[in-house]
């Protein structure tokens, strides 16, 4: 594996308090061949805790390996946890609170391997959940910004020396039968009704092609969903598809994309979703607004869904799901969709 990839992944903690320990330390337990040249970046107490939450009965908890760069990962043995320590806590934060502590941690592992991943240091970053009023209790810089996908696009403008607004960035929801695209992500539902404007739906088709394209290896077939309900209705459940979505296709097309709709958004996810290894109508469904693109995805299967922020100059994947304080600290949490972000981690990096 490591020849294969001769940068590591760096896999960051998420809140101290959630699920992300436990499921971080599973997949390094249950899946050592797609885990061997990664590494956490993370704290140290509070991984071993995970390591001796998950152990089972007559097994040894799974070995922590101290690292102080990226790249030592790659040497380090199959069914080990290289970690890159990025502070020591006296103690571990306490299970399913939210506190100031474990989102200053949390936000300091992503700047970290954000900055590295920007650096050429490592291949991808996959991140664990992380909670927004943690964050936010975090204080400056961190209470800036409403979650990952917020700020890994502030540090890679950063980075590329250029104001947050010319570095346009999009989430992506996907898994084995479904993808889809969002034109606004975190912000009230009025907010995001206001932010379907022709630039930011075309912005959108233009950063989804150019993402699936490397993917795919050809032009994806992105379906385009209405905001109204009938996609509006030929206006008379409002004009929004006639005077903003419409237009933004249409120039989409003359551009070379593969582009249709809008269509209605209560039928397009289902003609898009590929079945029994069969491809459905579309590769890619560009819907509107965050829910309405994410309660198709996860209601097919959180432990299936991974996040991929599209348009920064790094790649990073996640989980599609959040930090689940209430089972946080049983031993109960499903591991899959960290792994399989993980894995989609891999497959863009190459």
């Amino acid at each position: 594996m490591p020849s294969a990839h001769p940068k590591p992944i760096a896999i960051t903690l998420g809140d101290a308090a959630g699920i992300g320990p436990e499921i971080i330390a599973k997949a390094f337990r249950d899946a050592p061949e797609l885990t061997q040249g990664c590494f956490v970046v993370g704290e140290v107490s509070t991984l071993r805790r995970a390591t001796q939450l998950i152990q089972r009965a007559g097994e040894m908890a799974l070995p922590l390996v101290w690292i102080e760069r990226a790249d030592e990962a790659l040497a380090v043995p199959p069914n080990c946890m290289p970690v890159l320590s990025m502070h020591a806590l006296a103690t571990p934060v306490p299970y399913g609170h939210i506190s100031a502590q474990a989102g200053e941690l949390a936000g300091r592992c992503v700047v970290w391997a954000a900055q590295a991943a920007l650096r050429g240091e490592i291949a991808a970053l996959v991140t664990a959940p992380l909670h927004k009023e943690a964050l936010a209790a975090a204080g400056p810089p961190f209470n800036a910004f409403p979650g990952h996908t917020e700020l890994l696009q502030a540090l890679a403008a950063d980075h590329v020396g250029q104001p947050v607004a010319e570095l346009p960035v999009r989430m992506m929801l996907a898994n084995d039968e479904l993808r889809t695209v969002l034109v606004s992500i975190h912000m009230s539902l009025r907010q995001a009704i206001e932010a379907v404007t022709f630039d930011q739906v075309l912005q959108t088709l233009r950063i989804t092609h150019d993402a699936l394209k490397a993917v795919l290896g050809r032009a994806p077939r992105m379906g385009v969903a209405g905001l109204n309900p009938h996609a509006g209705e030929g206006g008379l459940f409002g004009r929004e598809e006639i005077d903003i979505i419409t237009p933004a296709i249409e120039v989409a097309r003359q551009q070379g994309m593969i582009v249709s709709g809008p269509w209605a958004p209560d039928t397009v996810f289902m003609r898009a979703r590929a079945r029994q290894g069969v491809p459905g109508e579309f590769d890619v469904v560009v819907a509107m607004y965050h829910d309405q693109g994410l309660i198709p995805v996860k209601y097919l299967g959180v432990e299936k869904g991974v996040n991929v922020t599209l348009g920064l100059p790094l790649v990073r994947t996640s989980p599609d799901h959040g930090t689940a304080f209430d089972i946080a600290g049983k031993g109960v949490a499903d591991a899959a969709s960290l792994i399989e972000a993980i894995r989609m981690a891999r497959q863009l990096s190459r």
